[in-house]
């Protein structure tokens, strides 16, 4: 299982505790340093059946300052999936890839019934 988190991120910093004390192993990848291609947001929202507005970090800045809340309805879901690629700010984090299962965010019920 893939957990892409941004370390100083509070609710990055909860799931991963829930994780630990669930005993759940997971590779960590930072997020910006280590951003997700294009070709793994490709692969992942296909595999995910989430919107694609799931894939955004829509309360952080660089969501705000881009002024995406009105770009996104524009654009096509490749545009989207490439200005994703570009910044991993404006990915929603904690990111799971567990298999062909991708979880968005941290809701411990959801994680619950997805992972334990």
């Amino acid at each position: 299982m893939l957990l892409l988190l941004y370390p100083r991120c509070t609710t990055c910093q909860k799931a991963k505790k829930w994780l630990d004390d669930n005993h759940v192993e997971y590779t960590e990848r930072h997020i910006v340093e280590d951003n997700p291609t294009y070709e793994e947001l490709r692969e992942w929202y296909s595999q995910s059946e989430l919107p694609i507005k799931k894939f955004f970090n829509t309360s952080g800045l660089r969501y705000k300052e881009l002024n995406l809340k009105d770009k996104i309805p524009t654009m096509t879901e490749d545009e989207l999936l490439k200005l994703l690629a570009t910044d991993g700010m404006l990915v929603k984090r904690p990111f799971v890839v567990n298999g062909d299962r991708i979880l968005t965010g941290f809701k411990e019920k959801e994680w619950s019934d997805a992972l334990l």
